[in-house]
């Protein structure tokens, strides 16, 4: 599991709306610089990593992806993202699953996944995102 230092950005990738708009304010509460980044499916997830018609935007060094999903779900992104993400894009991402499942094949495939850093229920929390963080990134003020 890597522990990456700073946290510069996040990507929330939910196909709720509502759900990215909560998550949003929560990390906000926390009042850390950061970039935030929404959305709503596997796809539009991998074309934001792989930079299609983004140049501008920054890597998220955090992406909180939910499992159900149309297009692409979370576990299709997952797949996609172990085929088509460089290693050296991968060795700065940590990868949360957010997910309202309590399936536990979807907790266990998660833990045996070794691009997936954790697995959390929602709903999340601004408590949750805190400790998420503090978890991930050693640098991380808050």
């Amino acid at each position: 599991m890597k522990n990456l230092d700073r946290l510069n950005s996040i990507l929330l990738v939910d196909d709720d709306e509502a759900s990215n708009f909560l998550h949003s304010i929560f990390i906000n509460k926390l009042d850390l610089d950061v970039n935030l980044n929404s959305a709503l499916n596997g796809q539009e997830a991998l074309d934001f990593i792989l930079g299609k018609g983004q140049e501008e935007l920054e890597l998220p060094c955090m992406v909180m992806l939910d499992l159900r999903m149309p297009v692409m779900d979370g576990w299709q992104f997952m797949e996609a993202y172990e085929e088509m993400v460089p290693k050296k894009l991968k060795d700065q991402i940590t990868i949360v699953l957010v997910t309202i499942s309590d399936n536990q094949e979807d907790k266990d495939r998660a833990i045996t996944n070794p691009h997936i850093a954790d697995f959390s229920q929602k709903p999340l929390s601004d408590d949750t995102f805190k400790q998420l963080i503090q978890k991930h990134f050693s640098l991380a003020a808050i």
